[in-house]
């Protein structure tokens, strides 16, 4: 499987029969699926097909999708003839041409084109149109689009899983220098704690040296960032497992990211060293980057 993005966007336009018709896919990043959909009232049965297929085929995201559809009026089409006013207007014809015999007038004929323009003679025809074949053609034209847009989400999610393996490799880097350096003061920091216990023994009457040296020790554990280091690392295999693993990762991602960030933050706190303290910085500064590439994927 693979990674998606929650941004999307995708848009098509045609016609069907008498209608043209647009539309518009497109999405942002949402807790969950949050779906927004302005379709034509009249389309019966269009509606919860979309919503069925979306939620198919996405996990998450604020989508919105907006139908337009028009009807394209043919000025010929749809044209009644109103029997009452065609009766009255030859009527009328009739007794002019009668006036006109008896006056000696000579009048050209009518001609039936003539006759159609009379106000009121042709109508407008009031047939409503049948929901069903626009449904119908619709409904094919959704799946294309739809397939669109999934395929856009999924070229953005594989940029996105890119950036974030190439941000793990940071980190993954980073807590190999920090573990090296931890290793490496270790003799320092045994060192320093002897230097303290003798300090503490020499200035002090009566002292408990057993009681000082488990304090000094509780201090030393303290000071230790291996767990951290260890939990980083571990870390760093989990997000890459749920990358190869694809799908819907979006959360266990930003979990992730929390425990990442809490590891950063103790092995800073904790440092007692410059290098290391700044190791840990720059840890927090890529795990920063990475939870905001996190909250783009589904």
């Amino acid at each position: 499987m693979t990674i998606h993005s929650m941004t999307g966007f995708a848009a098509a336009q045609g016609t069907t029969g008498a209608h043209s018709w647009s539309c518009e896919l497109r999405s942002v990043n949402a807790k969950g699926l949050d779906l927004r959909l302005r379709i034509p009232e009249w389309l019966e049965g269009f509606e919860p097909y979309v919503r069925g297929e979306l939620g198919k085929a996405l996990a998450r995201g604020n989508v919105s999708m907006t139908l337009r559809i028009n009807r394209n009026e043919d000025p010929g089409a749809d044209l009644t003839i109103n029997e009452a006013m065609l009766a009255t207007v030859l009527s009328s014809m009739a007794k002019i041409e009668a006036a006109a015999k008896v006056a000696g007038v000579d009048l050209a004929p009518s001609t039936s084109a003539e006759i159609l323009s009379q106000r009121g003679v042709l109508e407008q025809g009031n047939t409503a149109d049948d929901p069903a074949p626009i449904v119908a053609a619709l409904k094919g034209a959704f799946a294309a689009i739809l397939t669109d847009f999934v395929n856009m989400r999924a070229s953005e999610g594989a940029a996105l899983k890119a950036v974030l393996l190439d941000q793990l490799d940071e980190i993954d880097t980073l807590q190999s220098r920090a573990a090296a350096l931890a290793e490496a003061r270790k003799p320092q920091m045994a060192e320093t704690l002897r230097n303290n216990l003798a300090r503490v023994l020499d200035n002090a009457d009566k002292v408990d040296e057993a009681r000082v040296a488990q304090e000094l020790a509780l201090l030393a554990v303290k000071a230790d960032v291996t767990e951290e280091i260890d939990r980083l690392k571990a870390h760093v295999a989990a997000a890459r497992d749920l990358l190869a693993k694809g799908g819907a990762v979006g959360r266990k991602l930003d979990f992730l990211m929390q425990e990442f960030n809490r590891e950063a933050n103790t092995l800073c706190s904790k440092a007692q060293n410059s290098d290391l303290t700044a190791i840990g910085l720059d840890l927090k500064s890529v795990i920063d980057q990475m939870r905001e590439q996190v909250q783009n994927i589904e």
